[in-house]
């Protein structure tokens, strides 16, 4: 195995105890802004949605608009992560989520909005994503360096759940109430000054090739890595249990808590509000990974996140209560924290840099492929069972991913990071 890590243009070495650097923050910084948006849309779509049908199917369709293409363009956006400069990428897709948004605004401003209108702008946005998501992850070693990645992923996901969970979904739950077309024209403005801040992270990030190769080539190649990689392989698969769970539970998680009928009886802005049960213990959890992995070694830190995960999807099946729901939700989240700081820095220190892209992306499609699947049973399962068999059924699935980590160790862990930097 070789490492064919590209120098960032005007860096220079430094060790685990400097600091992360400007290029970084502005990173984190623009990471932050696209996060809010990313909060507000996920409440604002479905929220948004109960305007044109009250149909479990329909609503879930918008997720799964949204979401669906992890299944189809992951592998290319992979791909081209690591053929194109990696920053220059992430801005593209800001700039075009900005402008979708924007125009779903002046549409919905105009009286010219529908579901369906909903499900095409959430596609072309999701598009987007699988780019923008792909290489932001992929570029992170390149701006601070393999041995400062854990510190580097703690502040970096601890902003990102910040203003995807705790500050999005209250801001989207407000502004929904205060009109459609100012909900979505909000995060269009917020990924537009993200592009801004990305502006002043210097330097190039396009990984340097020896040969000429195919597209498809590229993409076999990441893809027999992963696969290759039975660590690497078992997590992106039990991530996309967890995933199909965790988004057949939320994306109607709208109907058992907005509105007189509904299990809980709240309000648009409470239900932004309960979201961000989620984020505050995501937060908790991102700056506390650190500590608890030191105190319960990796394996068993992972073990309580997945109990967690459970939890967060199963709540709902046994009450109503909203203090304890958002108990439930701020457990989940804790757990969440806890796994991507400890899977995402793994996995970023095991694969080479000229693969990262690739890898993340194949990664990715079996993790996060899974949502618009979880989507789409979630809504089945919700207009012909009822809500509560939802959460029950996801409940006990995300349970089950106990089952992967039984054999999983600190030992096997360390082991296959020596593997890692002995072939570079």
């Amino acid at each position: 195995m070789t490492d064919e890590t590209p120098r960032h243009v005007g860096s220079t070495p430094t060790s685990p105890t400097t600091s992360l650097g400007a290029a970084f923050w502005n990173l984190w910084a623009s990471s932050a802004l696209s996060n809010l948006a990313d909060g507000v849309l996920k409440v604002v779509l479905p929220l948004a949605a109960l305007r044109f049908t009250g149909s479990p199917l329909l609503i879930a369709g918008v997720t799964f608009a949204l979401t669906v293409p992890w299944l189809f363009f992951s592998l290319p956006a992979g791909a081209l992560a690591d053929r194109l400069d990696r920053r220059r990428v992430m801005l593209g897709a800001n700039l075009v989520r900005g402008l979708l948004l924007g125009a779903l605004a002046l549409a919905l401003a105009l009286h010219l909005g529908s579901i369906w209108l909903l499900y095409a702008v959430a596609l072309c946005v999701g598009i987007t994503e699988t780019l923008y998501d792909t290489s932001a992850q992929s570029v992170l070693p390149q701006v601070v360096g393999r041995e400062r990645l854990p510190r580097a992923n703690g502040r970096l996901h601890t902003a990102e759940l910040a203003a995807n969970q705790f500050l999005g979904p209250p801001l989207g739950g407000l502004l929904v109430a205060l009109g459609a077309a100012g909900a979505f024209a909000a995060p269009a403005a917020l990924w537009l000054v993200a592009v801004g801040a990305l502006l002043f992270v210097r330097g190039r990030f396009r990984v340097e090739r020896s040969s000429p190769t195919t597209m498809r080539a590229d993409i076999a190649e990441g893809l027999r890595f992963l696969w290759g990689h039975r660590i690497l392989r078992s997590f992106a698969t039990m991530v996309g249990v967890s995933n199909f769970g965790t988004n057949a539970a939320f994306t109607v998680l709208v109907l058992f808590v907005v509105g007189p009928g509904s299990p809980m009886g709240l309000s648009e802005p409470a239900y932004g509000l309960l979201m961000t049960a989620v984020a505050a213990g995501s937060v908790v959890g991102a700056l506390a990974a650190g500590r608890v992995e030191g105190a319960l070694g990796r394996a068993w830190t992972l073990r309580v996140c997945v109990l967690t995960f459970s939890v967060l999807v199963g709540v709902p099946a046994v009450t109503a209560d909203p203090y304890l729901v958002a108990g439930g939700f701020f457990l989940g989240g804790l757990g969440i924290a806890g796994w991507n700081v400890i899977t995402v820095s793994l996995r970023q220190r095991i694969t080479p840099d000229r693969l990262l892209g690739r890898v993340n992306s194949g990664y990715r499609l079996l993790a996060w492929g899974t949502m618009p699947l979880g989507a789409a049973t979630g809504g089945i399962i919700a207009e012909f069972l009822g809500l509560r068999w939802v959460y029950a059924t996801m409940g006990l699935l995300c349970l089950g991913l106990l089952a992967g980590l039984v054999r999983m160790d600190d030992a096997r862990l360390a082991a296959a990071e020596r593997e890692a930097d002995g072939g570079r």
